[in-house]
């Protein structure tokens, strides 16, 4: 997907990015441009350095080097309010408290927009009352988490994000642990999100078919490098997947969708 000069300086830029955890180093000198208002995917084998990346783009990972960019401004001088009214990450595997209900949960998404001893308003119920409908969950919002199938309570978790109101929405691996249904349901949900509410949404994930039929734009990565990015009709090709994951694929072409599968 090339970008147009406008876009080169809106929404996130990674700028010659390096990022590790005390001497271990993880990613070196990333640059990267996340495509607007499209869902972007990353790609690559476990320790790529594909979550340690989402982490920094939500400002939780200081870098050791480099810079992550907001609409062309380093995010470290955006507040931690600032930024969280810009940018929303739901980790994977998050955990709750038991016997909240998915009110409760939902509602913890305004804390960005709140002061310490603001009362409750019209705007933070209306946010919560779209994220709610948005994700299919208003009929359960009273229903406690545990109540609920693994993809309700990732519908919920992602609601709790949208009520955040940011057009940056990142997902660490949202369809891990859930079967074929849930994961259909929870990515057309981003499809949507994208589609018509135009976020720009980046999600790692393991599934490279699921990243092939759904995503705008892939980025692999191999071993805290980017080995390549684009379109996914480009970027999922026998060379770059034999690359990145070690497999020798046969890759087929569905008709129907233009998308491109892989068989290992």
């Amino acid at each position: 997907m090339p970008l147009s000069d406008n876009e080169a300086g809106s929404g996130l830029r990674l700028d010659k990015l390096s990022l590790g955890y005390g001497s271990r180093m993880i990613v070196e000198e990333l640059d990267l441009k996340i495509p607007p208002q499209a869902f972007t995917v990353l790609l690559g084998r476990n320790g790529s350095g594909k979550s340690t990346v989402l982490r920094a783009c939500a400002g939780l990972l200081k870098p050791k080097a480099g810079t992550v960019l907001l609409d062309g401004k380093p995010l470290a001088r955006f507040t931690a309010r600032e930024g969280a009214r810009r940018i929303a990450i739901l980790p994977q595997g998050p955990v709750a408290p038991e016997g909240l209900a998915v009110s409760d949960l939902v509602r913890q998404g305004r804390y960005p927009h709140r002061s310490l001893f603001s009362r409750w308003s019209r705007a933070d119920e209306e946010a919560v009352n779209e994220a709610l409908e948005l994700t299919g969950m208003a009929d359960l919002r009273e229903q406690p988490l545990e109540n609920l199938s693994g993809g309700q309570r990732q519908r919920a978790w992602i609601a709790m994000s949208l009520a955040q109101q940011t057009e940056i929405l990142l997902l660490d691996e949202p369809t891990t642990f859930l079967d074929l249904a849930h994961q259909a349901e929870v990515m057309s949900l981003i499809t949507t999100l994208v589609k018509s509410r135009r976020k720009t949404v980046v999600a790692v994930l393991h599934d490279v078919n699921q990243a092939a039929r759904h995503a705008d734009h892939i980025v692999m990565f191999k071993a805290g490098k980017l080995v390549q990015q684009g379109p996914p009709n480009i970027i999922m090709t026998r060379e770059h997947v034999r690359r990145v994951f070690d497999i020798d694929p046969d890759i087929i072409h569905d008709p129907k969708t233009n998308a491109k599968f892989i068989l290992s």
